[in-house]
């Protein structure tokens, strides 16, 4: 039986997550929960898995929940509570689904205590995969990607020598506004840009998947996932979301991993892999009922976010932490009805002018930009 710590088990990764552990309670075990300040959700959580260890985000609601969890249940909040969910003794495998970059230190202390981590945080990558590879390396950890995209390629990849790749193929739905023009985005509302066409996400991963955002973080995350340089490195437009990434080889072939937009498939795989568990036989892919496919280039200038990824990617240093940070705190604006959609492009496009790159920032300096960025985004009056 494997042992899994979810961290971020009340988001939409989470909660499918325990769709997954509940389908296989033969197989896997919940052992650790980190959650933020959805405690109802929480609790329900507790009474159906009983964990041994539950972290959430504030201390008045850790309190709380030690008067109610059955004896033996550690309850802790904070940063400490994160880290001991990331690490927790009797844990195998570690999914990290966690919104932004706070994944990154739960993380790097799961890998110093040698737990595998089942990945969905993309920011811990993003903000310093230079970090995150050579600690993974050097412990001898694998990361097994749980983005459906990173998925895909690393399914495509079992059984091939990496020397073969000639590129990668990540492919994208367009998100809520993918047929509309620049001018037709101009005082686009939260509630049209949280209207995803194929996917159920959480409101900062649909508005980054609105901007095209969060295909540029995909393609930051592949670059450290598998060493694949930019260049080599491609974004497709699919509309209907059923291939979710291909691998093209230097002879030209080309292999895709395909299936329904359900991201439980990409979590179990990681829990279970090397090996495949059955699934429900509801929601197969019918490709006859489907009849079609669709794929357009990606248009960077009225997809700017995907070029400054692009951008902030080549640079390296710390221009990926500044890009990540940048968008986190204009999503959070945008959100919260303090600026408009397209303002989002220019905070990010403002925070990387405005920073001066350093080539190998620690985790101090990665710590230091983060809180840096997010105070002049927050503070930036647009007019």
């Amino acid at each position: 039986m494997r042992k899994i710590s979810l961290m971020g088990a009340t988001g939409s990764i989470g909660m499918q997550t325990l769709d997954v552990i509940r389908e296989n309670k033969e197989q896997f075990e919940l052992t650790a929960i980190s959650a933020g300040r959805n405690i109802a959700e929480t609790r329900k959580i507790i009474q159906e898995f009983n964990p041994r260890l539950v972290s959430v985000q504030l201390k008045e609601d850790a309190e709380v929940l030690k008067n109610e969890v059955a004896h033996g249940t550690k309850v802790l909040w904070g940063e400490e509570g994160l880290l001991e969910t990331a690490c927790h003794q009797d844990t195998d495998v570690l999914v990290n689904a966690v919104l932004g970059s706070v994944g990154l230190f739960p993380t790097l202390r799961a890998i110093e205590a040698g737990k595998t981590i089942a990945i969905a945080n993309k920011e811990t990558l993003v903000t310093a995969g230079h970090i995150v590879m050579e600690a993974a390396a050097r412990n001898q950890v694998s990361l097994l990607p749980v983005d459906s995209e990173h998925s895909a390629i690393f399914q495509c990849l079992q059984g091939e020598n990496t020397k073969n790749i000639e590129s990668l193929i990540i492919t994208a739905s367009g998100g809520s506004f993918r047929d509309r023009t620049r001018t037709e985005l101009e005082g686009v509302t939260v509630d049209e840009a949280l209207n995803h066409p194929n996917w159920s996400m959480g409101a900062k991963i649909t508005i980054d998947s609105a901007t095209m955002m969060n295909k540029g973080l995909e393609v930051i995350e592949a670059h450290w996932l598998f060493g694949i340089p930019y260049e080599n490195i491609k974004v497709l437009l699919h509309r209907e979301s059923i291939i979710h990434s291909m691998v093209e080889f230097h002879d030209s072939s080309v292999m895709a991993q395909l299936g329904t937009p359900d991201m439980r498939v990409p979590i179990q795989y990681a829990l279970t892999f090397p090996d495949r568990f059955a699934r429900p036989r509801g929601g197969r892919l019918n490709l006859a009922e489907i009849g079609k496919l669709h794929f357009e280039e990606m248009d960077f200038e009225r997809f700017r976010c995907l070029e400054y990824c692009f951008e902030a990617g080549k640079a390296g240093g710390s221009m990926p932490a500044v890009l990540n940070a940048a968008n986190e705190a204009a999503v959070a604006r945008f959100l919260n009805g303090e600026i408009s959609f397209l303002d989002i492009e220019t905070l990010i496009e403002k925070s990387l002018t405005k920073h001066e790159l350093i080539k190998q920032p620690d985790l101090e300096a990665i710590r230091e930009i983060d809180s840096e960025t997010r105070r002049f985004v927050n503070e930036l009056n647009l007019g």
